[in-house]
């Protein structure tokens, strides 16, 4: 019977696996077991860092828009109210937008919902 060399598989295999813990820190990068255990962690707070980050600029996205309402006389909650009122549908994140780099627009569109 021949003789069958053996590891390729496992070798492939924590292959694999160091190659996602590429730049962590101390022992986890080079370590198999440390980079397993470091990967569960990491992807777990991935999944849960996609959904932060949705709500994170939805939040700075209307404290731009309601910046700018203020200014321009209004709040936001009466601005969106009236925007929705007057079947203007714009977004969050364009409203934020015109609101920073082009305040003249978001002036009009002011304008055009409460006035």
């Amino acid at each position: 019977m021949p003789r069958v060399k053996r590891g390729t598989r496992a070798h492939k295999r924590r292959e694999r696996i160091l190659k996602y813990t590429k730049g962590f820190r101390w022992g986890r990068k080079s370590k198999k077991r440390a980079a397993k255990e470091a990967l569960l962690h990491a992807w777990t707070h991935a999944f849960r860092g996609r959904k932060e980050k949705k709500r994170v600029f939805r939040k700075l996205w209307n404290v731009k828009i309601n910046a700018q309402a203020r200014v321009e006389g209004t709040t936001y909650g009466k601005l969106i109210a009236a925007l929705k009122k007057k079947n203007i549908s714009l977004d969050r994140k364009i409203l934020a937008t015109l609101a920073a780099e082009n305040p003249a627009v978001f002036k009009k569109i002011v304008e055009k919902a409460v006035r």
